[in-house]
Order: structure tokens, then sequence, then C-alpha cells
């Protein structure tokens, strides 16, 4: 990921709660020289000084087979927002972006045994829904046995974390008052937590 100096994330334990809040990531592989993408919750973990990515693909999805084969990268990102440039002190200024985003790298392994799968699961309903763990475990057993056998869970061990947040760290302190004074009464939802994410980098 392009990142110039100034928009470094190099905060590695703020780059893992970026990617914990925004967990709806994309994972993206190569298959035969095409790349593919899909669009998947992931628990994000560390075991000792391992940051772990677990998730699973639908089977019927040609993706749950390529990404055992290469290097996967998945995409976290979430709040952006469209910066004016009436917000500068000059005229002569365009348009720009602000974002977060952290990517992670990694190769997929293949978790099989059903017993894990179950944890899996259970964790990830946990995780995003922890009411409803209780009408899994109600569920029976032939139903849940028949959704796992739908779905290829994995992990990846994350083996290189790039962060970027792009919060105009490169303007005057009066642009950046001025895009946190824009975005801040904005109905935007993203816009909103980009000017609270610009209000804390300025502590």
């Amino acid at each position: 990921m392009y990142t110039p100096k100034h928009f470094q994330l190099s905060d590695h334990q703020e780059a893992i709660a970026f990617m914990q809040k925004y967990s709806f990531a994309t994972i993206i592989t190569n298959n035969n020289g095409v790349p593919e993408a899909t669009h998947l919750p992931f628990i994000v973990e560390q075991r000792g000084d391992a940051l772990v990515l677990i998730s699973h693909f639908a089977k019927a999805n040609p993706q749950s087979v390529a990404v055992f084969n290469e290097t996967s990268l998945v995409i976290f990102n979430e709040p952006h927002a469209y910066i004016s440039p009436s917000n500068y002190e000059k005229e002569l200024n365009v348009p720009t972006w602000n974002y977060l985003a952290v990517h992670a790298y990694g190769k997929a392994s293949l978790i099989d045994d059903k017993a894990e799968v179950a944890k899996l699961l259970e964790k990830m309903i946990g995780f995003y829904e922890a009411d409803y763990l209780k009408q899994w475990a109600q569920l029976l057993d032939d139903y849940k046995f028949k959704m796992m056998n739908g779905i290829v869970a994995f992990e990846i061990v994350v083996d290189d974390l790039q962060g970027k947040k792009k919060l105009s760290q490169n303007r005057s302190e009066v642009e950046r008052e001025n895009i946190i004074r824009a975005l801040s009464v904005s109905a935007d939802k993203n816009e909103v937590e980009i000017a609270a994410y610009m209000r804390d980098l300025k502590c």
C-alpha cells in the first residue's frame, strides 16, 4: 500500500484495534493469474507474538480453493470522508479523501477438523452476536453439521501488516480545525467518525 511517511499507521496495537472494530473485510487472492475478492467477517486475534485472522468461505466459492495456493491480502477499511478544498486557507487547492485502512498479508491454512470448525463458529457468534449463542447451542446437531459441511474454514497468520491513516496530517492547524468542524456536523456517519479520528490524532 502506498503510504507517505506522515500517513503511516505504525502503532501495531492501534492497527489491530482498527481491524477488530472494522472486521468485515475483503480478502483478495490470485486464481490462475486473475485477482479474486470476497467480503467476509473476520475474527482478529493475537496468539503470543502472532496475529491471526480467522474466517470461512462458502464451499461453492472458487476462492475457497485458490486461497490456499498463494499469499492472500486482507483489507480492513471503513470510515472515509471527502475533503473539500473550501476548508483550506488558499484557493489554489484540490479536493482529497481522508480514510483509514489496514492491509494484512499471509498464507491461509485450512481448518478441517469439525470440532475446530465448531469452535470457530461459536467464536464468531460470540463476537458478532453473543445472544445468539444460546439459540445456536439448541439447534439440532444434524443441522449444524450440514451448515459446517457447506463452508471452508481457514486462518491466516499475518506476516506483513501495513497501516495507513490519512487524516490531513500534511495540512495546517487552521485547515485541520476547519475540516474537523465541517465533518463533525455532517449527517454522514463516516464523516463524523473521520472527524473523531482527526480530533484524537491531535491529542
